[in-house]
């Protein structure tokens, strides 16, 4: 059993900000990076909206400054993935691999998974004309033709903000109404630049390096039909990861970690930063903030005890 003050879980913006914060203030945090160390930004080719790189900087390259500033303070990080954690008890336990932890304190940071469309060739092609995110690679589509799948509020804001950038939005839906609320459908609706494929799916993704075009299903006939574009932005939800802390955390109806004025969890001492808490903002530099402010709490939290 390995004992220490403070264990972050997740390695994205929120918890290597928290790391970094941590670190500073002495508490030589554990961060325990996760399936995937880095986080979504991982999967981001070209990160232009994060404040001091006015160049642009690649998601995996922002990431590993992250991680070499923590560490620089003095934060570890194992490359490993939490397998269970007990938070009925202090210290608070935490399982890696064959490895067991105790910790004073826990900083949940294990953010949100975009839900896709699990179709051949998607994954590959994440940041070559699939996204999962407007405010993030919009941009990259000025001019262009771009398809938003889903009938959501999330998909009605993604199609909207797009209309800042692109030539033309066309959302595929698989039923003929909209979910996204009254407001939300009438803005889209009322969007020159927005039409509407109804009772439809993508049935294929085409491209092998670069997004080509789309092989679009009517769900009631049948019929496949070939649809070119330039982009595809999948909004059809996020899930945060947070299977791990059902029956440990107090969880809201979608599955994401509730938390009170500051980034206090349910179970005291337990904190929470970024996507996994947050599923209003989404953004690297939301998540940041949010890792900082989780970090001053626990550090507060800690020196009161």
């Amino acid at each position: 059993m390995i004992q220490k003050n403070l264990i972050i879980i997740g390695s994205g913006p929120a918890g290597l900000t928290a790391a970094i914060y941590a670190a500073r203030a002495n508490l030589r945090p554990v961060v325990i990076s996760g399936l995937q160390p880095g986080g979504q930004l991982i999967q981001t080719t070209e990160v232009e909206n994060y404040p001091g790189f006015p160049d642009g900087i690649l998601g995996p390259d922002l990431m590993e400054l992250f991680k070499k500033q923590a560490i620089r303070f003095g934060a570890e990080s194992v490359d490993s993935a939490v397998e269970a954690v007990d938070f009925s008890q202090r210290p608070f336990k935490v399982k890696v691999a064959s490895t067991d932890y105790t910790a004073r304190a826990v900083i949940i940071a294990t953010g949100a998974s975009s839900v896709w469309l699990g179709l051949p060739h998607e994954q590959e092609l994440i940041g070559h004309g699939v996204s999962s995110c407007a405010t993030c690679d919009g941009f990259f589509f000025r001019g262009k033709d771009v398809v938003v799948i889903g009938g959501g509020d999330s998909a009605m804001e993604e199609a909207t903000y797009l209309t800042k950038f692109v030539n033309s939005v066309r959302v595929v839906h698989r039923r003929k109404e909209l979910k996204a609320s009254k407001i939300m459908q009438d803005r889209a609706m009322n969007d020159p630049k927005i039409s509407f494929v109804w009772n439809s799916e993508v049935a294929e993704i085409l491209g092998e390096d670069k997004l080509k075009g789309l092989k679009i299903k009517n769900v009631e006939t049948g019929e496949t039909t070939e649809l070119k574009t330039d982009g595809l932005f999948v909004a059809i939800g996020h899930k945060p990861n947070t299977d791990i802390f059902k029956g440990q955390l107090e969880l809201d109806r979608k599955g994401y970690v509730t938390a009170g004025e500051n980034s206090q969890t349910s179970v005291e001492g337990v904190f929470v930063a970024g996507d996994v808490h947050d599923y209003h903002y989404r953004q690297a530099v939301t998540a940041a903030g949010f890792g900082c402010q989780a970090a001053m709490d626990a550090e507060k939290w800690l020196s009161s005890r």
